[in-house]
């Protein structure tokens, strides 16, 4: 079933607003059925297409609103995009984020608190921040929207559990109206995101999926005729486009063999240097480079309308991701082809990613024991980093289970707070003294006569002011913000430290840890499916537009597009190029004694089979990084195998 909402007779026609303000013609489908209702006083869920103008629905309603409009987004790149749009319109815009210095987020707090900001940016992490959080509640704000809102829900792809508090954050700011926006839904996961936030089924607006102008092609190729297939494919398109990759050092691979073909290409992933993606972004944006190849840190940032190809160099992650992908191809409504390349070697890869992200039975134990023993007065703190080190779980998994912990009522989560508060005196201690009262005078000698002064910066000693003074935390960084924003001083924050309340009941439950654990091996058998259900995709015999279509609840696409490989007769059928070569059980051995030795050279205790058949799959973990296991011969040794048949072989041999 699709929702959307069709304008009463009597609904107000924003069109000419929309020509004065952001000199467009008129609105896309949905676009003012979404506004119309933001501005009735309706929260609502837009389920728009990849580049179809979901943007446009906070950007226009944003101007109508008293107060500012509060948008969380997932990548710096995409605000950093929506910004630059947002000034060519003339539209008072800003984000607070990691590439500001002081002076300049202390400009866009003035300018917020004057009234003069209508959209202020931010990514949701930027709430742990106290800061920020004392800050955004001193201001009246009309609207919070979040984008790529599908984060929230945990049936859904590319969780993430910080989007899950947005909820709460929304309630404690008492903000009235909310706009959540996403490409890719299910109906499960539509209903799932709505509910979160109260909003009716009758206020989603959901669009039609289907784009007539995508030609969508399975290519079953062997690994070894990969790089001929791609060139020939090359060949035949014209125009810019993006080769998907699943590893960062394939992206560099093809990347360096396409220019020695004489293509114009460039690699791009996360390992990159902050300036040298900028750069390759912003030369692909203005044409200067022709082909991009990239790993799924490339796309989410990138609005260009004349992409004429994407092809899937390896098999994407799932169904959504594959969405996605390709629905940045061909936005100006042009011809343009997305093809993959398909075989099931690169399965491994795919779901060795997600059992890397599986904590183990011991390392929940782990938290929870330390929670036990590091609360209290009721309360615990936790620095993220160290955490996870203790634990051994990667900090995303580690932070899903917090939020686990939060939802079964063990902890609930009160605020965060920088462990390390520096500051340097940008006007002499005796000149900013003089400005304030003889009462305020006395309360910021104390603050800096408890502060430890090297050279020019000097770190606060909270635990010796409390003592000294009884001066509680809040006042004290809320005078630090006061001296900053008059440029008095410069301040600095690092360790971030997350504070919660403890139910010590909750911790004392049986099988507590049990039960999480059984959270996350559900979790994991869920993404293992969604692989599977990927690979039946690309084998179907019936039209992929319109299975496609019907995946995001979308009924509307025709049965048979006429534009893609199974409408043209091509069914697909997977194969693996070859059988993965497993090495001799002595190497094996060799390999995970030599992990052994290193391990027990840093007085640990015998790692689990898990962190073995991790070394071996050359997945990373914390306990793996210690060790520099890396660095080890066996690292990776089986990465071309399945982890499941790994750990198979090793429970066998009684490892």
């Amino acid at each position: 079933m699709s929702y959307s909402t069709t304008p009463s007779a009597n609904a107000v026609d924003y069109t000419p607003l929309l020509q004065q303000q952001f000199g467009f013609d008129g609105f896309r489908q949905g676009q003012h059925d979404v506004v119309s209702l933001l501005l009735s006083g309706h929260s609502s869920l837009a389920i728009f297409p990849t580049g179809s103008g979901k943007s446009l629905c906070y950007q226009f309603t944003a101007l109508q609103l008293p107060h500012l409009t509060l948008v969380v987004s997932p990548l710096l790149a995409l605000i950093k995009d929506q910004l630059s749009f947002l000034h060519e319109k003339g539209i008072k815009a800003a984000s607070i984020d990691s590439t500001l210095t002081p002076e300049q987020t202390q400009q866009v707090i003035r300018e917020a608190r004057s009234g003069e900001l209508k959209l202020l940016m931010v990514s949701v992490e930027r709430f742990k921040n106290e800061r920020f959080r004392q800050f955004i509640q001193s201001i009246p704000i009309s609207m919070l929207v979040v984008d790529e809102a599908h984060c929230i829900s945990e049936w859904g792809h590319n969780f993430r559990p910080d989007y899950l508090k947005l909820p709460d954050y929304r309630r404690e700011l008492a903000i009235p109206l909310v706009l959540l926006l996403t490409a890719t839904a299910t109906r499960k996961v539509k209903l799932d995101m709505a509910a979160r936030f109260d909003i009716k089924p009758q206020h989603i607006v959901q669009t039609g999926f289907y784009r007539s102008n995508l030609d969508l092609s399975i290519m079953p190729v062997a690994s070894q005729h990969k790089l001929m297939a791609l060139q020939q494919q090359l060949q035949s398109f014209t125009g810019v486009g993006i080769i998907y990759v699943t590893l960062q050092h394939t992206a560099e691979d093809v990347a360096a063999k396409l220019c020695q073909m004489g293509f114009d290409a460039s690699a791009y992933h996360a390992g990159l240097e902050d300036h040298s993606r900028q750069q390759i972004q912003q030369d692909f944006m203005q044409g200067k480079i022709r082909i991009v190849v990239a790993t799924i840190a490339f796309g989410m940032g990138i609005d260009k309308s004349n992409i004429r190809f994407v092809i899937h160099y390896d098999l994407p992650k799932s169904i959504e991701n594959y969405s996605q992908e390709i629905g940045r191809a061909g936005r100006d409504g042009q011809l343009s082809h997305c093809v993959t390349l398909a075989n099931l070697d690169g399965i491994n890869t795919v779901e060795n990613f997600v059992y890397g992200d599986t904590p183990e039975l011991a390392s929940i134990e782990g938290v929870i024991n330390n929670i036990r023993e590091e609360t209290h007065n009721g309360r615990w703190e936790l620095q993220l980093h160290q955490l996870s080190n203790v634990s051994n779980i990667r900090q995303l998994p580690l932070k899903t289970l917090l939020v686990q912990l939060e939802m079964q009522g063990v902890i609930k989560p009160l605020y965060a707070y920088y462990a390390d508060i520096s500051y340097r005196f940008i006007v002499p201690q005796t000149q900013i003294l003089s400005t304030f009262s003889p009462e305020r005078q006395a309360f910021l000698t104390d603050i800096f006569a408890h502060t430890q002064m090297k050279r020019i910066w000097g770190s606060l000693d909270f635990a010796s002011l409390y003592q000294a003074t009884g001066a509680e935390r809040t006042r004290v960084m809320a005078a630090l913000d006061y001296l900053a924003s008059q440029q008095f001083i410069e301040l600095e924050a690092k360790q971030v430290t997350d504070v919660y309340q403890v139910n010590e009941k909750g911790l004392v439950e049986d099988n507590l840890a049990e039960q999480l654990f059984q959270y996350f091996t559900d979790k994991e058998a869920k993404e293992i499916a969604r692989i599977e259900q990927l690979v039946r995709f690309f084998e179907l015999t019936s039209c992929l537009n319109y299975n496609l279509a019907r995946y995001f609840d979308d009924s509307a696409a025709p049965k048979s597009c006429g534009h893609c490989s199974v409408c043209r007769g091509q069914v697909a059928k997977l194969t693996y190029s070859e059988e993965p070569i497993w090495p001799d059980d002595t190497q094996i051995c060799a390999d995970l004694n030599e992990l052994k030795l290193a391990a027990e050279a840093k007085g640990l205790a015998p790692l689990s089979l898990d962190t073995q058949c991790q070394f071996l799959a050359g997945l990373t973990q914390p306990i793996l990084t210690r060790l520099q296991a890396r660095r080890l011969q066996g690292f990776g040794r089986l990465e071309k195998c399945r982890y499941a048949d790994i750990k198979q072989k090793l429970e066998k041999a009684g490892t």
